[in-house]
């Protein structure tokens, strides 16, 4: 169902392309070998190449470089074995050469895609314009003094990836959609961490709207959005502010604008510029970037398995259904989590474990799955005990609590609390004995025909034998010893 938004005249379709700024995970810059840890001190991590001394050189980081491929053979785009860096030129207090080393013409990565699923189940493509290297600027510090700014230059430098999309998204929903998505296959391949609390992946928002079956019309781009929750919002809002303009009979102009998160509106903040105002040309101290195809080549045989392709696989060999899989594979690290505790195993059982009493831990205890309370290979051990018949399934979730509450193996737990299940047929031939001998008028009232208080003498027999029964011999015992009921 195609989303509209419906004016004072008539319906408007929102029309939306997203840049999105990703940080590329490298421990040098692009251009020096300063460090890029996030939260060091102010200009701790600044070259003299960052800083814009007269004479420094600029010399490109190769990981980056394969960054930018690994990413770009994510996206299902053209590699670009050459590409070429240019100068755009602005001034500002934080960019302290007077000009970002960034690609223009001639990008590292071209067109691609990326396949998004929406809430009703629907899934579709939309286009990747082409992915180019830069390098970052530092930052403004407005609030650390009345009357002063501060400049923090340790971003300066840092490579981004600038991912630009077609204006494919005709939704709020369809754009948060494309940026998970888009957020999830770079954590995947390793090349951003995708954290947009701490900056390393933001996204300029470029939004329009447009009578249906229209051309399209002006755009204004809303700069530096933090959250997926808020890039929905901010289209919302400035997909209504345009339609408002328009049919107050005037004219949408193309500017930048920032989202403000806590009134829920977009604000002007400068006029848009277009390529001339920056003056591109070729950086004089940059080579054009030359790749080898087969060093390409390798870099694609190397990737890990994606998360599309590894959530059919799930389905297909594992026999999960689409939540589960794509549950499973919504984070890379919970993927491999999982496929270390189904390995030779039931892999349904697995994930109920893991989505189940897992999810259920890590949240209880503030942890993550890259530090679980109970490692793979010991939530893996204690469904063996389960097959095995050493713990039933509520002696197992005894035994999984205290896993967590210790850290310690299962196993250990098992015989030092004594929680071994009970399978001696002898053993509980006695208890069933016991228990009904003790509910003799029950035990009359199921044989004329009351066949649900079969339960409750299941009940009654685990309790007799703290819980420690196999459940399967403890049923078979019973109806053994009661009989069929009269019907």
């Amino acid at each position: 169902m195609s989303y509209v938004i419906e004016g004072t005249t008539g319906p408007w379709e929102v029309v939306i392309g997203l840049e999105v700024h990703a940080q590329v995970l490298s421990r040098a810059k692009l251009f020096s070998g300063a460090p890029t840890a996030f939260g060091a001190e102010p200009n701790s991590q600044v070259s003299f190449v960052d800083a814009g001394f007269p004479g420094m050189l600029p010399v490109i980081n190769r990981e980056c470089v394969a960054q930018a491929v690994r990413t770009g053979l994510g996206l299902n785009a053209e590699i670009h074995l050459w590409s070429r860096f240019d100068r755009k030129n602005y001034f500002y207090a934080d960019l302290p050469q007077g000009y970002q080393i960034s690609q223009y013409a001639y990008p590292i990565v071209g067109r691609g895609s990326v396949e998004i699923e929406l809430s009703d189940g629907t899934r579709r493509k939309v286009g990747i314009t082409r992915l180019h290297l830069e390098q970052d600027a530092g930052k403004s510090l407005h609030d650390q003094h009345p009357t002063k700014s501060f400049i923090d230059l340790n971003r300066s430098g840092v490579a981004l990836m600038e991912i630009v999309s077609e204006p494919d998204m005709r939704s709020p929903e369809e754009a948060g959609a494309y940026l998970a998505k888009l957020r999830q296959i770079l954590r995947y391949l390793g090349t951003c961490d995708g954290n947009m609390e701490e900056g390393s992946l933001r996204a300029d928002v470029n939004v329009s709207v447009r009578r249906p079956g229209e051309g399209f019309r002006t755009r204004c781009e809303v700069k530096n959005v933090n959250s997926i929750r808020f890039v929905m919002q901010a289209v919302e809002a400035e997909a209504r502010r345009q339609i408002e303009v328009w049919e107050q009979g005037g004219t949408v102009e193309q500017e930048t604008r920032l989202f403000d998160t806590a009134r829920g509106l977009t604000r002007s903040m400068r006029s848009k510029e277009d390529a001339h105002d920056y003056r591109y040309f070729p950086d004089p101290d940059l080579p054009p970037l030359v790749l080898d195809a087969a060093w390409v080549e390798g870099l694609r045989a190397a990737l890990p398995e994606l998360p599309d392709a590894r959530r059919a696989r799930y389905m297909r060999d594992f026999g999960l259904s689409a939540y589960d899989a794509g549950v499973l594979t919504a984070e890379r690290e919970i993927a491999d989590y999982f496929e270390a505790v189904a390995a030779g195993r039931d892999p349904k059982q697995a994930a109920n474990w893991v989505m189940g009493d897992l999810f259920a831990a890590l949240n209880r205890t503030k942890r993550d799955i890259i530090d679980p309370p109970v490692s793979a290979a010991d939530l893996g051990a204690l469904l063996d005990l389960m097959a095995d018949g050493t713990l039933s399934g509520k002696l197992a979730k005894e035994v999984f609590e205290a896993m967590v509450d210790t850290g310690r193996p299962p196993a250990a737990i098992v015989e030092e609390r004594g929680l071994r299940q009970v399978t001696d047929a002898g053993a509980i031939e006695a208890a069933v004995e016991a228990v009904l001998a003790a509910n003799a008028d029950k035990v009359a009232e199921y044989r004329a025909g009351k066949e649900k208080l079969f339960g409750f003498f299941v009940g009654q027999v685990m309790k007799a034998m703290a819980g420690k029964g196999n459940p399967a011999l403890v049923n078979e015992a019973l109806r053994r010893r009661l009989g069929r009921p009269e019907v």
